[in-house]
C-alpha cells in the first residue's frame, strides 16, 4: 500500500478502463476530485456505481468526453443524464451485482473505496458500504482507498487488508447524511395497517423510501422483532434502541442484524461503530433469496411507485422515464415469499406526492417496467387497508386492490377492469367510511378465550369468503339465522351481501387469520330503519366459535358505530328456539315486544343500554382489544 501520486492517475487509468466507485455513504469523494483533476489524461473511462448520498460531480456536462457513467441505481441528475444520452443505467437485483464484477460482464479495473485506518493487523473496515464494494474490490485489477479516520468499523464480514490496497490517500471527513423522511396522516396510517400484519417475534427488511420507514415507525409496541436487511437505517436502529427489536427470535444467526450497507444519520454511524451486534456482509451474501427464506416469519417491506390492479408492481420506472433502481426489492421479495410463515409486503399510498394520479392503475403506462411480477405479490398496504393477493384470482385481486385505491379514483378503476372482463357487471363499489376507531383505521386484533382474532368491516371482494362461510355451516345454524333450509350460496348473492353501504348501514366480520388465510367466524349487521333512529341487527357466529363472546362483543362494535350516526334504538327478530340470541338480548337490556308471535321473538335495545353493559361483558367473557 503506497500512498497515491496524483500525477500518477494516468498511468492507474488506462484508455478504456472501468473503474467502480465506492457509493452510499461512502463515496470516496477526494479520491474522485483527485481523479477529475487529471480528467484530461483519460480516454473513454466507465464509471460504475451504485446509490450514492451527496453530489455526483463526474456526471458534469465538462466530463462527458472523458467519462461514461453506468449506474444501477439513478438519483435525479444521473437519471437527467441518461435522457440527455450521456449516462447508462443498468438495471439489476443486488444480489446480482458482485457476479457482474466476478467474471461477469462488468470486470473491474480500478476500484476507488473509502475505508477506515487499518488495525493493529493490518486490516481496514469497509464500514458503512460493504454490499457490492467488497466484490468490487476483490476483482479490482488496482485498489485505491480513501482512508477516513471517520469512518466506523464495523463487524463482520467487513474487512479489507492493507496488502490488497495498491494506493491510498488519507482524508478526514464527515460521512454524508441522509435526510429524515416526513411523514403525513396517510402514511401513519398505511404504517398502521401493515404493522398488523406482521407478528411479534418476524424477522424484517425494508428498503429504501417514506413507505417502508412509515411502516417501520408503527412497529414500536412489537416485540422481539429480528433484522435481516440490505439496508440498516435509523427507522430499524429506532426499533433495536426502543426494545421491539432484540433478535432474541431469530432462528437464523440468533443474536445478530445482518445488513450490507447503512445510510442515515451522524447517529447511526457512531451506533454501528465497533458494533458487534450487527454483522455486514456483501450484497450476494445478505441479498440471496435462499438465504433470506432461512428465517422464519420473514417480512420484507417494499415501497413501489405503481401496481396494476393484476398485482405487477413497477418500482424503476414511470413510463419511459427511469427513477431509482431494482435494488434489494426482487431479492426479498422472493426471499420473504419462501420463508416459512413469511411473506412480502408493498407499502405505498394511494396517489402521488408529485401529481395526485392514483398509484393503483387499471393498465400500466407505456413503457413502465415489472421489477415484481404478480406471482410473487403478497400484501399490498395504502392508507386505505391491504389487498391480499397471494394465491387469489384475477377477479379477487382486483376486486381488492380497488378498494385500497383512493375513493376518488375507484369509479374509474372498477370500469377500466370491467372494460377488460376483469370483473363481472353486478360488482359495483359501494361508499364506505375511512375507519371504526379513532386512529383511522378501520380494524383491530382481538383475543377471544386467549385466541386472536381479527375485526373489520365486510368488502365487496369477500364474496367468496361469505360462501366458504356460509357453506361451513351445520344445519341448525341456517336454520337459527335464516330461519329455513337453505342450501346454495351464488357468487351474486354473496356480493350482495358484502357489498353493504358502510355508511349508512354497517356490516362487520370476525376472521380466524391463518398467516394470510382469513376465514370468517363470525358476522355482525345492521340496517337502518327509514327513520334514521333505529337499526335491526343480526348475527351469524360459526358452530365453532359459538359461546366465546362474539356476537355480545360484535353488539357492542355495532352500538359505538350507532351512537355516532346518532341511531338511538337497535332491534332484532329471533327464531324461538335461538335461546342463545334471546339471552344475549335480554342482557344487554333489551325489551321483549309484547307483539312477538310463535314464529319469532322482536326485541328492541338502547343503544346507550348496550354501550354501559360492554364492559363487563367484556371483562367476564375475557375479551381483548389488542393495542399497538
Amino acid at each position: 500500500m503506497k500512498p497515491l501520486d496524483e500525477r500518477g492517475w494516468a498511468q492507474l487509468i488506462r484508455p478504456g478502463s472501468r473503474v467502480f466507485l465506492g457509493g452510499g455513504a461512502s463515496v470516496p469523494f477526494a479520491l474522485i476530485h483527485s481523479m477529475l483533476g487529471m480528467a484530461s489524461h483519460f480516454k473513454d473511462v466507465e464509471l460504475v456505481h451504485i446509490n450514492g448520498l451527496g453530489e455526483a460531480p463526474w456526471i458534469d456536462p465538462q466530463y462527458e468526453q472523458v467519462f461514461r457513467t453506468n449506474s444501477f441505481f439513478l438519483t435525479p441528475v444521473l437519471r437527467d443524464a441518461v435522457e440527455r444520452g450521456h449516462a447508462d443505467y443498468t438495471p439489476c437485483a443486488m444480489s446480482e451485482i458482485p457476479l457482474l464484477f466476478k467474471g461477469g460482464p462488468l470486470p473491474i479495473d480500478v476500484a476507488l473505496i473509502q475505508v477506515s485506518p487499518a488495525d493493529a493487523n493490518g486490516n481496514c473496515s469497509l464500514g458503512v458500504s460493504v454490499d457490492v464494494v467488497k466484490a468490487a474490490a476483490d476483482s479490482a485489477r488496482i485498489v485505491i482507498a480513501q482512508i477516513n479516520p471517520q469512518m466506523p468499523r464495523t463487524c463482520g464480514d467487513s474487512l479489507i487488508s492493507t496488502r490488497k490496497i495498491h494506493w491510498f490517500i488519507e482524508r478526514d471527513a464527515a460521512l454524508p447524511e441522509m435526510g429524515k423522511a416526513v411523514f403525513d396522516e396517510r402514511y401513519a396510517r398505511m404504517g398502521r395497517y401493515a404493522a398488523q400484519l406482521i407478528e411479534d417475534g418476524s424477522t424484517l427488511q425494508v428498503g429504501l423510501g417514506n413507505s417502508p420507514d412509515a411502516v417501520l415507525k408503527a412497529l414500536k409496541k412489537h416485540r422481539h422483532l429480528g433484522i435481516h436487511s440490505g439496508v440498516f437505517n435509523d427507522a430499524l436502529m429506532d426499533l433495536v434502541k426502543c426494545g421491539a427489536a432484540d433478535q432474541s427470535q431469530k432462528n437464523y444467526r440468533p443474536g445478530k442484524i445482518i445488513a450490507s450497507h447503512v445510510l442515515g444519520s451522524r447517529q447511526l454511524y457512531q451506533f454501528v461503530d465497533g458494533n458487534e451486534d450487527i454483522e455486514f456482509h456483501p450484497s450476494d451474501w445478505v441479498n440471496d433469496p435462499a438465504r433470506i427464506a432461512r428465517n422464519d416469519r420473514m417480512v420484507a417491506i417494499n415501497g413501489a411507485r405503481e401496481i396494476d390492479l393484476t398485482g405487477q408492481v413497477v418500482r424503476d420506472s414511470s413510463g419511459h422515464r427511469f427513477y431509482g433502481g431494482v435494488g434489494a426489492l426482487q431479492d426479498f421479495i422472493r426471499g420473504a415469499g419462501r420463508s416459512k410463515n413469511g411473506f412480502p409486503i408493498i407499502a405505498l399510498t394511494s396517489t402521488s406526492d408529485e401529481d395526485g394520479h392514483s398509484r393503483i392503475v387499471a393498465g400500466l403506462r407505456e413503457g413502465s417496467g415489472v421489477c415484481t411480477g404478480r406471482g410473487d405479490v403478497h400484501h399490498v398496504v395504502t392508507e386505505y387497508g391491504v389487498a391480499s393477493l397471494h394465491g387469489r384470482s384475477i377477479r379477487e385481486r382486483v376486486a381488492r386492490l380497488v378498494e385500497v385505491a383512493h375513493p376518488d379514483h375507484r369509479e374509474a378503476l372498477l370500469a377500466g377492469a370491467q372494460a377488460r372482463g376483469w370483473l363481472p357487471k353486478f360488482f359495483t363499489m359501494p361508499p364506505t367510511e375511512p375507519g371504526l376507531g379513532g386512529d383511522g383505521i378501520e380494524s383491530s386484533w382481538v383475543k377471544f378465550k386467549n385466541m386472536r382474532f381479527f375485526l373489520r368491516p365486510l368488502h365487496p371482494s369477500d364474496m367468496r369468503t361469505l360462501q366458504e362461510f356460509f357453506y361451513s355451516h351445520d344445519e341448525e345454524t341456517i336454520r337459527l339465522r335464516y330461519g329455513y333450509q337453505r342450501d346454495t350460496m351464488t357468487g351474486e348473492s354473496a356480493y350482495k351481501l358484502a357489498a353493504v353501504d358502510q355508511t349508512k348501514d354497517l356490516a362487520l366480520g370476525i376472521f380466524a387469520d391463518d398467516h394470510g388465510r382469513q376465514e370468517l367466524r363470525a358476522i355482525g349487521r345492521y340496517y337502518r330503519d327509514l327513520d334514521g333512529t333505529r337499526a335491526e341487527v343480526a348475527f351469524v357466529v360459526h358452530e365453532s366459535s359459538r359461546h366465546s363472546g362474539m356476537a355480545g362483543f360484535l353488539l357492542g362494535e355495532l352500538a359505538t358505530v350507532a351512537k355516532r350516526r346518532k341511531v338511538n334504538e337497535l332491534w332484532a327478530s329471533v327464531m324461538p328456539d335461538n335461546r342463545a340470541m334471546a339471552g344475549l338480548f335480554l342482557a344487554a337490556g333489551g325489551v321483549e315486544s309484547a307483539s312477538s308471535i310463535h314464529e319469532e321473538r322482536t326485541f328492541t335495545i338502547s343503544v346507550e343500554a348496550i354501550l354501559r353493559s360492554q364492559k363487563k361483558f367484556l371483562e367476564r367473557k375475557n375479551i381483548q382489544r389488542i393495542e399497538r
